[in-house]
């Protein structure tokens, strides 16, 4: 019986530890061989091989449970190392048939006291590297395509957060890189369908050492799996990169703790018509003021709700 991934590739990004390790490690036990990338000492040729570090590490865990794995290092906020990772994959396995994004960087402070660096890394990081991957592989697979005269395998797994769906007050630079995520991911979803490519996004919940100031206060049970454990995130990503997942598209997930939920698009709530050619400041005044006349303190477009999801 073969496995849901075998034959296929992966890369997944940020996966020197917590998150992304686990997610590498699932891919490849279904199967895929798989590029693990991970920002950190490079090759002395300047290549993103790697002779050491996280990325290897995890690299040569796959390889000892009998997988197929490399490492990367490089950087997927740059534009040429990300055309580099892409192309290590295709130089190496033949082909790219899937993309997990989930490389990222914390630099939390209230948005009175962010600076313009601590803004720019995180949307480096987080949004352009989303971009830089997808563009390339998004290539990749539009010549595939054409080539082949019809559709071919893609999967692109990207990765938003609970910050962008409920708010964080002091996140605003990773709340609005996970935000631009989902965009970014609805747009490729429509651009590449017809090339046979699916792309979603999954809002996890995993304790990893990026998160470990956030989710200091949660307990660690005594006894079995911790329900931030990555390990509750990864099968979730192993199941939308496989065939099964075939008509799942542009579609944003929540996941942690043995919980899965999907979140519905957003839809019009209320709708105002102007009794003239272009609304006044009066008749918006009574229409609008009315409206929110009764709505509860403190609500905005944010779902805080999700983070009260949980198994049960």
């Amino acid at each position: 019986m073969s496995l849901p991934l075998e034959g296929l590739s992966a890369i997944v990004t940020g996966a020197g530890r917590g998150l992304g390790r686990a997610e590498a490690l699932e891919l490849a036990r279904l199967g895929a061989a798989v590029v693990v990338n991970d920002y950190g000492q490079r090759g002395r040729d300047g290549s993103g091989d790697a002779s050491a570090g996280p990325a290897e590490e995890v690299a040569a865990e796959i390889r000892a449970a009998g997988g197929t794995a490399l490492a990367h290092t490089g950087d997927v906020g740059d534009f040429q190392q990300a055309r580099e990772l892409v192309g290590l994959a295709i130089t190496e396995y033949g082909k790219l048939d899937i993309l997990v994004n989930n490389a990222g960087i914390l630099r939390d402070r209230m948005v009175f006291s962010l600076s313009e660096e601590e803004w720019d890394a995180v949307i480096r990081v987080h949004l352009k590297g989303h971009f830089n991957t997808t563009r390339f592989a998004a290539a990749h697979w539009r010549e595939r395509s054409k080539a082949a005269g019809g559709p071919v395998y893609g999967r692109i797994v990207n990765t938003s957060s609970e910050a962008f769906l409920a708010g964080s007050a002091g996140q605003p630079n990773y709340a609005a890189a996970k935000g631009g995520i989902v965009g970014l991911t609805t747009s490729t979803a429509l651009a590449l369908a017809k090339y046979g490519v699916t792309a979603n996004v999954i809002c996890p919940r995993a304790r990893t050492r990026m998160t470990e100031d956030v989710f200091a206060r949660v307990e660690q049970p005594a006894e079995g799996l911790d329900p931030l454990a990555p390990e509750h995130v990864a099968p979730l990503v192993g199941y939308l990169a496989s065939p099964a997942a075939e008509r799942i598209n542009g579609q944003l997930l929540v996941v942690h703790g043995g919980m899965v939920a999907v979140v519905e698009r957003p839809r019009v709530q209320a709708k105002f018509d102007s009794k003239q050619d272009a609304f006044t400041h009066e008749e918006l005044d009574t229409l609008l003021t009315a409206h929110y006349a009764d709505r509860p303190p403190g609500e905005t477009f944010a779902a805080a709700e999700v983070l009260a999801l949980k198994r049960g």
